[in-house]
């Protein structure tokens, strides 16, 4: 089984006191890509070898020195608020929202946002990553921009011949080729101001907030992450997430895997 070494972070709470923020995790999608385990499970609380994703997560964030976290909750929330309770466990403050309706991916910080007043942290609930939190965080703060969105590529291969074309007629002809995107990670750097942007009680995903921060002219920015991302809401990454062996007991997570 390869080990995941998380090395290393700058002390035993890996952030500086100017990179302190809170977190806010979003826990109340439905889960439907990985169905029938989810009929009964809130996809955070999937297991990953003996410890749920969620659990995971909120190690990783107290092991960076992130106190205060927020999770929002929907589908199956109480099953979310019966595992985590207040934190204490973790020495950590959790708090919760719950949604009466789905509000989105953004939506649900609505709920909050008199609560978020300086720089925060968005994270899916369903991602693994050996990301260093700390080098995301001073990469945002030194863009000064809104947001900062961490990213990574990924290929994807094509089942089918792709075809560019013009006018009708063939320009370009590809067999079955393998793509590459640089994709979102589910993990966020935002500053309270862009919260004006997301309204109140009705679903806002991530792509509406782009759009409307765009439109307005607002600069976003991406943190190019080449290391290990897993969305645990794919099949596949969930049982690659299964032959990793997690190392709890690093202040951060940059990590590399070597096998055993």
């Amino acid at each position: 089984m390869p080990q995941l070494a998380l090395p290393k972070g700058r002390g035993p709470k890996g952030l500086t006191k100017e990179e302190l923020m809170k977190a806010v995790i979003q826990c109340g999608g439905m889960g439907t890509r990985l169905r029938p385990f989810t009929s009964v499970l809130p996809k955070p609380l999937m297991p990953i070898g003996a410890r749920p994703v969620l659990e995971l997560l909120l190690k990783w964030l107290r092991r960076n020195g992130i106190q205060d976290v927020y999770i929002t909750t929907g589908y199956l929330g109480h099953l979310i608020r019966s595992f985590c309770g207040n934190g204490e466990q973790w020495n950590l403050n959790i708090h919760y929202t719950q949604e009466m309706e789905p509000l989105g991916t953004i939506g649900p910080l609505s709920l909050i946002r008199d609560e978020l007043t300086e720089p925060f942290l968005v994270l899916n609930g369903d991602v693994l990553t050996d990301l260093s939190l700390s080098r995301f965080i001073t990469a945002h703060r030194k863009h000064q921009g809104p947001v900062t969105i961490a990213t990574t590529l990924r290929t994807i291969k094509m089942d089918f011949g792709v075809i560019d074309e013009e006018s009708d007629t063939v320009q370009l002809f590809r067999e079955k080729p393998t793509l590459s995107h640089l994709v979102s990670m589910g993990l966020y750097c935002m500053n309270p101001d862009v919260l004006q942007f997301v309204p109140s009680g009705v679903p806002f995903g991530f792509d509406d907030l782009m759009l409307q921060m765009l439109q307005n002219g607002s600069q976003v920015h991406v943190y190019k992450h080449t290391g290990l991302w897993l969305d645990i809401g794919r099949i596949d990454d969930f049982q690659s997430a299964q032959a990793i062996a997690w190392d709890e007991n690093s202040a951060s997570i940059e990590a590399s895997a070597t096998a055993a």
